[in-house]
């Protein structure tokens, strides 16, 4: 039990007891009572009377301790009372801040207490308190950071805030800065609501103020901090206002959008709605200072950005600013109901301090309009506050009224503070309202009739901004009402289509990278370049992998690892874990960074990759592959968090920053892609016909059917397939280490990018037969198709097609039986199919059957996909049956089945 909670009615005696204690042997206390005696230590020094012991006589002793109380409970609760909620009356959350909570009553009001000093007041009457704690934290601001258990951090945060938040006064300057923010936002919600009536265009009206925030955001961030650059991912809710107004895009090109204008030389493939298309720009501020402004392509899964931005900005972080966090800051734009209904946000939150993921803080800005689509937010979440996952990383949360403009920009500019001192995440709630229905076509009113009353009646943020410096004598009447004139003549001028400035953009180092490379052809996948290792280079790496440092105790197993792989590599083979490696450090002595993340990816799902070793005493690590030489480029490898969604994401944008970075994410099983299901279709599949970007992230995905149960045997191979169009990614099953090897090297060899989905092995890693000789690394190239070398070409009557794990069961038939009429080919790509390549295999069998061959049900696998590929190819199926799920849970049910299957492709019976 906190001590704070029953320090009201304790007997002065007991109090001076505990003082005696936190005086010779503070650890003996809880956190509650050492907190109280250092402010009433602070206190009485202040007043300039330190004691050696508790005031015994001072009969006010035990009421100041409940006054002390009753500070903590407004730190703690008075957030329930702030008047943050521009539109509805708050709902009593009964917050207990009652004088007779603390056991206080009226006749304490005229009395003076020392817990004054707390609020850097003095000594000071219960009244003054209170109405300075009102002032703090029963306004227009409400925040949330008892919660933090760092002390440091919680105290900065307190005695930062409880020294300003209520003497909030800007320089004209700045207040007219504001209000110009205010005024551009509300010039473009106008002129889009009359030219384009009825279009979507998910409208800021009621949240003007997040320009306003933003504006701050990014002038304090460049200006006191010498931030580079700003990434931000948003949703669709006043995305456009931000592209005009923040990131200054112009409104020509927004309204060609609008028109729906399509511009082949500048659309690459379909193009996407323009509410999720992203933008680049450089703005000049004071000083000659630039900052470089970043708007993320996304989807309408509202969240899925959040973890691209965090990969994005990692990158950037990582190649431009040496790593040196502070320079690039990342800012989340949330909406309410999103943010507290999207599972993704609650990765993102737990990536945000690991060592793989760690970006150095993010602000997350929620636009809360106090509704999700049709949804109150009372049917939307069952926290009080939609930041409830802010508790999760103890970051300080900011409620804030929307209508209070200076409120707003106080808040945002202190975490802008907070996150470049302590590089951690902070909130800001700005509590709005959303003045039409989700989108500009729909009526609220169908299911919100009286919030919608509310909000008809209700003057918007820059009329009540104008009228508050008007108030408050900033601005003269006439100076007011000059710049209302400039509003309507801006607003005029927008509607007669006066031509904007386009704002000059250098493009950055990555930039002119990406700006290299070219889009692929058809004729890019008809056959693979050259991506054959220089002997040294493999030597190098072999050597780096079978090293252990000395006076570096492992393990035995691990010993037994590298024995093996150093014996393997004399004999001149490989096998698929270290043509795996050995791609890896090749590749980083050849200047190209990888970069790989996943579960348990650094030992590898299956024990076999063993990338790095523990000092079994110290716990200390050693990465081979990060010490080939002093010249190489970085090689990182991180066991992720238990997430395949957010995780997958961050890669994702991890490889949209860097074309020269080979970025990994392996699933522990293959099936785990279900969970990250959002990020494979609207980014990995569709973003460079969406939004042009050309992405070359690697997912890895074990897959084959070992008896392993319908979780562990498929990675839905035809989920991929179905996605497969218009060359926008690699799906590939290889079957030898040697054209594992090339695949990755041919990641980084073409001139362009795209997603390579790999469907990696599982028993495979371990088979005998599943070895290639280290010349076919430093020779040769990506081998689409592997055709048979043991069939006789004149004697065969069937044609195994097949890809994948397949192989080596059918490999092992046709040797006991010696089946020379039975030809096995190995299709490695399955997209780009190889048609060209596939026609010439069959061109050397006239007249032989052709068959799929493939582990899955008849419904799953490749099989659909290769009868829409090649029709005119005449091929039958060889499967198990159809099946709802993707693999039976019985090992021996596997065992037949596969053994039928084996049989069907050698047409012979078995029983």
């Amino acid at each position: 039990m906190d001590a704070l909670s029953y320090i009201s009615n304790a007997d002065p005696g007991y109090i001076d007891s505990l003082y005696q204690t936190f005086k010779t042997n503070p650890t003996e206390l809880d956190e509650g009572w050492k907190r109280f005696f250092e402010g009433f230590d602070l206190a009485l020094s202040l007043n300039g009377s330190a004691p050696k012991s508790a005031p015994k006589a001072a009969e006010n002793q035990a009421d100041d301790v409940k006054v002390y109380r009753l500070i903590e409970g407004y730190r703690s609760r008075a957030h329930l009372l702030s008047t943050t909620n521009p539109i509805r009356p708050r709902r009593n959350r009964h917050p207990k801040l009652e004088l007779a909570d603390f056991g206080l009553d009226e006749s304490h009001l005229s009395q003076t207490f020392q817990a004054g000093h707390e609020l850097g007041i003095g000594a000071a009457t219960l009244h003054d308190i209170i109405q300075k704690l009102h002032s703090l934290y029963a306004k227009d601001m409400g925040v949330e950071y008892m919660h933090i258990e760092d002390n440091e951090t919680r105290m900065w945060f307190q005695q930062r805030y409880e020294s300003t938040a209520d003497q909030i006064k800007f320089p004209l300057e700045k207040e007219k800065r504001i209000l110009e923010k205010l005024n551009e936002a509300t010039v473009f919600e106008h002129f889009l609501h009359a030219k384009y009536v009825g279009q979507k265009r998910f409208s800021l009206e009621g949240g003007e103020n997040t320009i306003s925030a933003l504006d701050a955001i990014i002038r304090k961030a460049a200006l006191d901090y010498g931030v580079k650059e700003v990434v931000i991912g948003m949703a669709h809710r006043g995305r456009l206002n931000v592209l005009a107004n923040v990131m200054r895009k112009t409104y020509e090109y927004i309204f060609s959008e609008f028109e729906g204008i399509y511009n082949p030389e500048q659309t690459m493939g379909d193009g996407d709605v323009k509410y999720h298309l992203g933008y680049s720009s450089a703005i000049e501020l004071e000083n000659d200072k630039r900052v470089y402004l970043k708007l993320m392509p996304n989807p309408s899964h509202l969240e899925a950005v959040n973890a691209v931005v965090g990969g994005f900005t990692r990158a950037k972080g990582d190649l431009l600013y040496d790593r040196q966090r502070s320079r690039i800051l990342p800012i989340l734009l949330h909406g309410d109901a999103a943010v507290a209904g999207q599972g993704v946000v609650y990765e993102y939150a737990q990536m945000s301090g690991l060592d793989g993921y760690r970006i150095g803080g993010t602000i997350h800005f929620v636009i809360n309009n106090q509704i999700g689509f049709t949804t109150d937010f009372d049917d939307a979440r069952t926290s009080t506050y939609c930041t409830a996952v802010g508790y999760l990383t103890d970051s300080p949360i900011i409620h804030v009224n929307g209508d209070d403009a200076e409120a707003v920009v106080y808040a945002v500019e202190l975490a802008v503070d907070y996150r470049q001192k302590f590089g951690k995440d902070i909130y800001i709630d700005m509590v709005c309202y959303r003045k039409y229905g989700h989108n500009e076509g729909d009526e609220p009113k169908f299911t919100q009739p009286t919030l919608y009353n509310l909000i008809s009646a209700h003057s918007n943020p820059r009329e009540i901004y104008l009228q508050t410096l008007v108030q408050r004598g900033d601005l003269m009447p006439a100076e007011a009402a000059e710049l209302e004139k400039e509003f309507k003549d801006l607003l005029n001028e927008r509607l007669q289509m006066v031509r904007q400035q386009t704002v000059p953009y250098t493009m950055q180092p990555t930039e002119k990278q990406w700006a290299k490379l070219r889009r692929a052809n058809p004729e890019d996948f008809h056959q693979s370049p050259d991506t054959s290792a220089p002997q040294e280079l493999l030597d190098a790496a072999a050597h780096a992998l079978t090293v252990i440092p000395e006076n570096f105790p492992v393990i035995k197993q691990v010993i037994k690892e590298v024995g093996s792989r150093k014996e393997r590599y004399a004999k001149g083979e490989v096998n698929w874990a270290l043509a795996e490696l050995l791609a890896y450090g090749t590749l980083v002595q050849q200047g190209v960074h990888v970069r790989m993340s996943g579960q348990d990816v650094v030992r590898g799902t299956f024990s076999h990759r063993h990338s790095t070793f523990w000092n079994e005493k110290t716990g200390e690590e050693y990465t081979g592959l990060s010490n080939i030489s002093e010249n190489q480029s970085r090689f990182e490898i991180y066991n992720s968090l238990l997430s395949e969604y957010a995780v997958l994401a961050f890669e994702y944008g991890y490889s949209m920053a860097d074309p020269h970075t080979l970025t990994i994410w392996e699933a522990q099983f293959g099936d785990f892609a279900n969970g990250a299901q959002v990020a494979i279709d609207q980014y990995i599949a569709a973003g460079e016909s969406k939004w042009g970007r050309m992405n070359g992230v690697c997912l890895f995905l074990p897959h084959g059917y070992e008896g392993q149960g319908p979780e562990h045997s498929s990675g839905r191979l035809e989920r991929f397939l179905d996605l497969s169009a218009e060359y926008n990614m690699v799906v590939a099953n290889c079957t030898t280490p040697a054209n594992f090897f090339h695949l990755l090297r041919r990641q980084m060899a073409w001139e362009f990018r795209k997603p390579l989905i790999h469907f990696s092995p599982k028993s495979l890693l371990r088979n005998a037969e599943v070895v290639s000789q280290v010349s076919e690394l430093a020779n040769g190239r990506f081998r689409e198709i592997i055709p048979d070398d043991y069939a006789n070409k004149k004697s065969v009557k069937r044609i195994l097609f097949c890809s994948g794990k397949i192989y080596y069961d059918l490999l092992a038939r046709q040797k006991k039986e010696k089946r020379k009429d039975v030809a096995i080919v190995r299709v490695e790509q399955l997209f780009p199919m190889p048609e060209q390549q596939i026609d010439a295999i069959r061109a050397q069998y006239k007249g032989a059957k052709c068959f799929w061959v493939q582990e899955e049900p008849k419904n799953m696998g490749a099989w659909t996909y290769w009868l829409r590929r090649a029709e005119h190819y005449d091929f039958e199926l060889i499967s198990r049956k159809a099946s709802a799920s993707p693999a039976t849970g019985y090992q021996k049910a596997h065992v037949i089945e596969q053994e039928r299957l084996v049989a069907a492709a050698f047409d012979t019976q078995e029983n």
